[in-house]
């Protein structure tokens, strides 16, 4: 075995070894990137006021970007929609003017006022900085025409994280002509290189009724708006006053929480404290004491009819800050993350204390950096344990990456666990041109303690043969327009074990494939009716390591297609293979037992179009279902007022499984209901009902953004529970309640304190 394992690892280091070689001559290959356009910051002489209206005169004086350029549909084509983007700075803060001409402007639109919600259907305007120059990471800003603000952090052109929310500000006013956005952007919001003589900088506006896309540079139908190699350059940032790069940021609490179940209440209160430093214009610290997050949106509740668990993104804002620089090998998603926040302060579901945290994010020159300690305190779910992440990326030249990964601790603090690995990742926006290539790989050995048996979050293991505690993969993806192709493979030897990472299966190998055709009719007669279609296969392919085939799945679509309007159509034929070597409870109480299991199924979806205020869709699937059949249906209906203010959403999963073991049926109800005042004042409920659980969750969330970085959180969430034994579908029992206060208020003392 020992030998065994060594081969796998000398493979795997000649393959890496390798990888990188072949990726740093494609780099001398590889054509110059496209010229970026070009603008500089004016300064201001006097003091912006953030209203929707660019009034100041300083605004004429600003850097002026006069128009942005058709990228979809038609790239370069001519437009209706005359953009003008100012761009000012006080030294400390950057201004950005954006007016929007719009020769209908009573079909503007706008579904919400949320903050971070998704405006993929509103008119918006966006910005990209690249603060590094690295042209790889940077930020997101988006604020659409009610005002609604967007932001997040960009680990790569398809790693978008939305959990981040900086300290910024923006406003917005409309006319008879259109619309106007103002946006200020503290420069002791960023991280970002000293001495730069230009930040990368992009800028999109979409109009939603005609799917209209435009953009100061990258306007390719190929370019990503996050593809950071894409963006022009923003000039004047030298010499930009991050103060004394210090964030102060108290909070304080009062809870109430009633456990009827048990028959007690509970009134108490807490504070905490965050503390983050820029050690250097690149590099910040951050220290957490005493942490809370009672502020956090509740997790989208799931029906999980596989055997392995799901995926729920981290929302804690201590872990989602900075959280770009962790990023792990070339496009992992979910099959694997090495560090996984949501383990840290969560066992088995349920929160543990986080007594003191500290990390520190960055760049220091080429180097990318992000480390991470937690000291977790006792509880009944683990004992008090310490846990550590740490992440060290390093840049050659343009194209090529190389980093390391470590990690230690286990959350359940029984055992001890440590996990290290290694990545290359090539990436360019110019192949064969200016089309987007990606490839890749990594390599990861996790080692320590064997878990207890049926530890929270460990991986459901393979059925082969034992296999080693290490795990290889690597990545060819081709992520264009016309054709969107990828392939790759990973390895995860039975023992590795990632205590803090994110792993659903061991002991499998992995092969993943897609190839996608997405023509646009480039005749008048079919471009009208049809902006673009889609023909695709996709394969998934797991055996053990002995090379026993696990399981696959195939996805077909014969046919799928997108109006100019965004309504969509599909149609879908996924055959599939399982074997079970134990029993699998699909759902209670109904066991399929072991063996192989080929079955087909079909899938249609019909969406409409997004841009209107009352918008619907859903899905069916039917046909086998190992050696049964199960039909799934999926459902969603929304309406928004016309400025946005009131929203109302409706989700339902309904699974009807039908087996030789028993039949089934699983149901999810989703309804939100959001009403803001403005974009700074926004009251929400949210309530969610499964019949796997048997409760009823609701929970009611008003946050009042009293200035930037200084929130008020109200907080009521309500549990009641569906009897196993009651006489009607409708009996709910009372579980729980819980109402929380909380106030945090961030302090950012100037130079002259």
């Amino acid at each position: 075995m020992h030998s065994r394992q060594a081969g796998t690892a000398g493979r795997t280091a000649a393959f890496v070894t390798l990888l990188v070689a072949g990726m740093a001559k494609s780099l001398h290959a590889a054509p110059q990137d496209h010229v970026r356009p070009e603008v500089t910051l004016g300064r201001t002489a006097g003091p912006v006021r953030l209203d929707g209206i660019l009034d100041e005169p300083d605004w004429q004086t600003a850097g002026l970007i006069a128009d942005l350029t058709q990228q979809a549909p038609v790239p370069g084509g001519p437009s209706p929609y005359h953009s003008e983007v100012h761009l000012l700075t006080d030294g400390a803060t950057i201004y950005i003017g954006v007016r929007c001409a719009d020769p209908e402007p009573g079909r503007i639109a706008t579904h919400t006022m949320l903050r971070d919600a998704d405006l993929s259907s509103d008119d918006a305007v966006g910005i990209v900085l690249d603060t590094f120059g690295d042209h790889r990471t940077g930020y997101i800003f988006q604020v659409n025409a009610a005002g609604a603000r967007f932001d997040g952090l960009i680990a790569t052109a398809e790693d978008v994280s939305a959990d981040w929310d900086g300290i910024w500000d923006a406003k917005v006013g409309r006319d008879a002509s259109g619309w106007t956005l103002e946006m200020a952007i503290p420069v002791a919001t960023l991280r970002l290189t000293p001495g730069l003589g230009a930040w990368g900088l992009n800028v999109d506006r979409t109009v939603a009724r005609d799917r209209t896309e435009m953009r100061w540079s990258g306007t390719t139908l190929d370019a990503r708006f996050a593809d950071m190699r894409r963006a022009g350059e923003l000039r004047g940032v030298d010499g930009l006053d991050a103060g004394l790069g210090l964030t102060v940021t108290p909070y304080g609490l009062v809870r109430h929480g009633s456990d009827f179940v048990a028959g007690r209440s509970e009134t108490d209160g807490d504070a905490g404290l965050d503390v983050g430093w820029a050690m250097t214009r690149q590099l910040s610290g951050v220290l957490t004491v005493n942490t809370d997050f009672a502020e956090t949106e509740v997790d989208t509740r799931q029906i999980n009819l596989t055997r392995f668990p799901l995926f729920y993104p981290e929302k804690r804002y201590f872990f989602v800050e900075g959280a770009n620089q962790f990023a792990f090998g070339p496009n992992l998603g979910s099959d694997f993350v090495p560090f996984f926040s949501r383990r840290v302060g969560l066992v088995g579901g349920e929160t543990v204390p986080m007594d003191v945290g500290a990390k520190v994010i960055g760049r220091q020159g080429p180097w990318g950096i992000g480390a991470l300690t937690v000291r977790t305190g006792a509880s009944p779910q683990a004992p008090a344990s310490s846990l550590s992440a740490a992440r060290v990326t390093r840049d050659i030249g343009e194209h090529l990456r190389l980093g390391a990964i470590g990690t230690r601790g286990d959350p359940s603090g029984l055992v001890q666990n440590w996990l290290g690995g290694v990545d290359a990742v090539w990436q360019s926006s110019t192949f064969r041109g200016d089309r987007n290539l990606t490839t890749g790989g990594w390599w990861s050995r996790t080692g320590g303690e064997p878990p207890p048996p049926g530890a929270p979050g460990d991986p459901i293991p393979g059925t082969g043969a034992e296999g080693g505690a290490d795990a290889w993969g690597a990545l060819l993806d081709y992520p264009n327009d016309r054709w969107d192709n990828a392939f790759s493979f990973k390895s995860f030897g039975e023992r590795f074990r990632p205590a803090l990472g994110f792993l659903p299966r061991t002991g499998i190998r992995l092969w993943r494939g897609h190839v996608a055709f997405q023509p646009r009719p480039a005749s008048a007669r079919w471009s009208e009716r049809v902006r673009q279609m889609l023909f695709e296969l996709a394969a998934d392919y797991v055996t053990d390591p002995s090379g026993r085939t696990e399981s696959w799945d195939g996805t077909v679509v014969p046919f799928a297609l997108e109006t100019p309007a965004g309504a969509r159509l599909e149609t879908d034929w996924i055959p599939q293979f399982e074997r079970l070597d134990v029993p699998f409870e699909v759902s209670e109480g109904v066991l399929v037992a072991p063996g192989a299991y080929h079955f087909q199924r079909w899938r249609a979806q019909v969406d409409s179009r997004p841009d209107r205020r009352l918008r619907y869709g859903g899905a069916y699937a039917g046909g086998g279902f190992y050696d049964g059949n199960l039909g799934e249906w999926n459902g969603y209906l929304r309406w928004s007022s016309r400025a946005g203010r009131l929203q109302l959403d409706t989700e339902a999963l309904y699974d009807d499984g039908r087996l030789p073991a028993g039949d089934f049926i699983e149901q999810l109800w989703q309804q939100k209901a959001i009403f803001a005042f403005s974009p700074d004042l926004v009251l929400s409920l949210y309530t969610q009902y499964d019949t796997v659980s048997r409760n009823l969750g609701a929970a009611v969330r008003l946050r009042f953004t009293i200035r930037p970085g200084a929130e008020l959180y109200v907080v009521w969430n309500r549990g009641w529970i569906h009897p196993p034994a009651a006489a009607t579908g409708t009996e709910l029992d009372l579980q729980d309640d819980q109402a929380v206060i909380k106030l945090r208020w961030a302090w950012r003392p100037t130079r002259a304190l």
